[in-house]
C-alpha cells in the first residue's frame, strides 16, 4: 500500500511525534516530501488527514509487533499474517521489517503507543476499532487466542476507551466461543425490543460501512476488514430476525 512509503525517514517521526514518532524518527530513509509539505501550511485539513494516516500506519506496526510478542514468542505465522493483513509490498518489506523489529524490542510499553493512538483518534473511534480488528487477526494467526493475548487486547481496548461490551463484540468477530452469539456480535442485550434491535443494526451499518473507511483514507486492507465485519453484522441480524419472525 502506498502509505508504507510515507513512514520512512525522520520526517515521519517528527510529524507524528510522541513514542510512535520516536520509533521511526531515527531510521534512515528518503524524505517524505508530500507529507512534510502538507504539514507545513499548504493543505490544512488535508495535511492533518495525511499525518493521521501515517500515525495510524505506524501504530499498526508498533502495536502489531507488541501483539505478536504478547504470548512470549513471535511465530512465523504471526509475521506472515501481519504481512498478509496489511499487504506490505515486497519492495517495502525490509523497511517495514526494521520498524517492526524495533517496536517488538523497544523498551517502551505497548500502553504508551496505545495511549498516543487514543489521543490522536479520540474523535474517530472507529479507526481505533479497525486497528483492534487487525490486531485480533495477528493474535488468531495460529488459530488460538492465548490468555496473554486476550489480556493484551483487552488492555489496548480499555486505553482506546472501549468498554467491556464493545470489546466483547469486537472479540466475537474473531473468536467463536461455542456457536457464537449473534446478540454479542451486534453488542445488544437479548431482551432488546425489535425496534431497538433494528436501530442498533442500522447504527452498526453506518459505523462499519466500507465507504466510511475509504473516506477516512485508510488502506485497502481496512476496507476489506469493514466488508468482513459488515457481512458478520448482517448475518447476526438475519439470524436474530429469523428467530423472532421479523
Amino acid at each position: 500500500m502506498g502509505i508504507w512509503g510515507k513512514i520512512l525517514g525522520g520526517a515521519a517521526g517528527l510529524l507524528v511525534g510522541g513514542p510512535l514518532g520516536a520509533l521511526v524518527g531515527g531510521l534512515a530513509g528518503h524524505a517524505v516530501d508530500k507529507l512534510r509539505a502538507a504539514s507545513e501550511g499548504g493543505d490544512g485539513e488535508a495535511g492533518l488527514h495525511q499525518v493521521k494516516q501515517v500515525a495510524f500506519t505506524i501504530a499498526v506496526i508498533a502495536l502489531g509487533a507488541k501483539m505478536a510478542k504478547a504470548d512470549g514468542v513471535v511465530t512465523r505465522e504471526e509475521i506472515d499474517t501481519f504481512k498478509r493483513v496489511f499487504r506490505i509490498p515486497p519492495d517495502e518489506e525490509k523497511n517495514v521489517g526494521r520498524v517492526f523489529n524495533m517496536a517488538r524490542q523497544d523498551t517502551a510499553g505497548y500502553e504508551e503507543y496505545a495511549a498516543q493512538v487514543e489521543r490522536m483518534f479520540r474523535d474517530t473511534p472507529q479507526m481505533m476499532e479497525d486497528l483492534l480488528h487487525g490486531l485480533f487477526s495477528i493474535a488468531m494467526a495460529d488459530g488460538v487466542l492465548h490468555p496473554d493475548e486476550d489480556i493484551y487486547l483487552q488492555n489496548v481496548a480499555a486505553i482506546f476507551g472501549f468498554d467491556e461490551v464493545r470489546y466483547a463484540r469486537i472479540r466475537s468477530y474473531h473468536v467463536k466461543d461455542g456457536e457464537g452469539d449473534p446478540y454479542q456480535i451486534l453488542g445488544v442485550d437479548p431482551a432488546i425490543s425489535d425496534a431497538e434491535l433494528k436501530k442498533a443494526h442500522r447504527q452498526l451499518i453506518r459505523e462499519n460501512h466500507p465507504d466510511k473507511v475509504m473516506a477516512q483514507g485508510l488502506p485497502q486492507e481496512f476496507v476489506d476488514v469493514a466488508n468482513d465485519k459488515l457481512a458478520k453484522i448482517n448475518a447476526a441480524y438475519d439470524q436474530i430476525s429469523k428467530s423472532r419472525g421479523l
